[in-house]
């Protein structure tokens, strides 16, 4: 099947996410640093805080606005369709809230059996990864956040084009003023004031940034601009703009968990609109050479495996740390390897991912088994007080599992989470395809050569 559907199906943008969630699930595994006492594992440590120069590697490893930008390319003909159709577009959101809750109440089941099983013998493991283990869940709330404001940016495009992106910039760039009340004459300090701020006004850009690149996709796939030249163009504009935003003050970083506003992603900085010009850039600099080679069916047929597990992966990925962590103890592998400038750091990181690997391995194993035996049931009514209270429950769930960790996070997470799953599920309306299925041949956007 993988085989055939990479010759009726446009795999570049499949590509690219696949691509974007590998790049995440080896920069988590890069930056845990495992510290080890005696033989076992004591605690945990990010690698941005023990090493500045780590700041850069987010420019690379911050791949979120790309899966952003890709997935709003590959939904924008779908929402168009159901739009010309007067179809539901609320029952196509509660589709991918759906589409989400299910295997995320699986993996915070498992977390919750763990966390109480913790509260009775310790959990020794567990301790040092409780937070980790439900950190990565806000991507999840942040996708479904904006994918649910999909169809007004289709229309946005529709009437203004491009002008729909400069709008939402300059909702950024208003927002980060006004929060670092900076004076036209003061913007040499723009970045400093701002994150020396708490979040405050920011808070609208955790919207305005995250629909940048959702309607960047958007006028890609309409074929508003393409091409190697536009591609240069935009890489070297961000690369400037980060160079910039570095100049003026804002963090190097572009991660953090930080909620007291001195980061670029809680609440969303414009450092992070250079990393979107960067990725968008690249898209466009290898579109030609990358489709040549997704024409080849092994290739083709590794992108459709990797597109099958990259939300598996995502979500399970972390999980994986555990028995990464005990195999270490057990082997006495270094996978305490101190930090960057010692000797064997980076001989110890590579050691750290193959243990990773071969603990992930059978975890998805299980999963995939689990989630392809899984039957929904096609309901026959839909009901907006159960999609609004389905997806309330939704993100409140995550949020919860997010900000208390596995334990008491996902205890209480779950709960609400298989409300919402239940709500979403019961009261779909029909089967329809999602935006992200459409026709089965997906030509390439008008002005760019397939």
């Amino acid at each position: 099947m993988a085989g055939e559907a990479s010759t009726t199906r446009d795999r570049y943008p499949d590509a690219l996410r696949a691509g974007a969630l590998l790049v995440v699930v080896l920069g988590h595994w890069v930056a845990t640093l495992p510290r080890v006492e005696a033989g076992r594992m004591v605690s945990t440590e990010h690698l941005l805080t023990v090493w500045d120069g780590a700041g850069t590697l987010t420019w690379v490893l911050q791949v979120v606005p790309l899966f952003v930008f890709v997935s709003a390319a590959v939904s924008t003909d779908g929402v168009a369709r159901r739009l010309e159709s007067g179809a539901s577009q609320r029952v196509w959101w509660a589709g991918r809230a759906l589409g989400l809750a299910r295997p995320t109440v699986t993996y915070l089941v498992v977390l919750a059996v763990m966390a109480l099983i913790a509260l009775r013998t310790g959990g020794r493991l567990l301790g040092p990864l409780d937070q980790s283990l439900t950190v990565h869940l806000w991507f999840l709330v942040m996708l479904l956040a904006v994918q649910a404001l999909l169809p007004l940016g289709v229309r946005a495009d529709e009437r203004f084009g491009l002008w729909a992106v400069g709008g939402l910039l300059a909702v950024a760039v208003v927002v980060d003023l006004l929060r670092g009340g900076v004076t036209p004459g003061g913007l040499t300090q723009l970045g400093t004031q701002v994150t020396g701020t708490g979040g405050g006004i920011g808070w609208i850009n955790g919207l305005a940034v995250w629909l940048l690149p959702q309607q960047l996709g958007i006028a890609w796939r309409r074929g508003r601009f393409g091409g190697t030249g536009t591609g240069a163009v935009l890489l070297l504009a961000g690369l400037g703009w980060l160079a910039a935003a570095v100049a003026v003050g804002y963090p190097v970083a572009m991660v953090g968990g930080a909620l007291d506003g001195s980061s670029n992603v809680l609440p969303p900085t414009l450092a992070l609109v250079g990393v979107m010009w960067v990725q968008v850039g690249v898209v466009l600099l290898f579109e030609r050479p990358a489709r040549r080679a997704l024409t080849s069916r092994p290739v083709g047929r590794a992108v459709a495996i990797l597109g099958a597990l990259g939300m598996p992966l995502y979500l399970w990925h972390k999980l994986a740390e555990l028995p990464a962590a005990w195999l270490g103890e057990r082997l006495g592998a270094p996978i305490d390897a101190g930090v960057p400038g010692e000797v064997g750091f980076w001989s110890g990181r590579l050691v750290w991912i193959v243990l990773c690997l071969l603990a992930v391995t059978p975890v998805m194993a299980a999963v995939i088994a689990f989630e392809t035996r899984r039957t929904p049931k096609v309901p026959q009514t839909t009901s907006l007080p159960a999609t609004i209270v389905g997806g309330t429950a939704l993100f409140a769930g995550i949020v919860v599992a997010m900000a208390l960790g596995a334990q008491p996070g996902a205890i209480v997470g779950v709960v609400l989470v298989v409300a919402a799953s239940w709500l979403l599920r019961t009261h779909r309306q029909d089967r329809s395809p999602t935006a992200d299925e459409g026709p089965p041949v997906r030509a390439a956007p008008r002005g760019v050569s397939a």
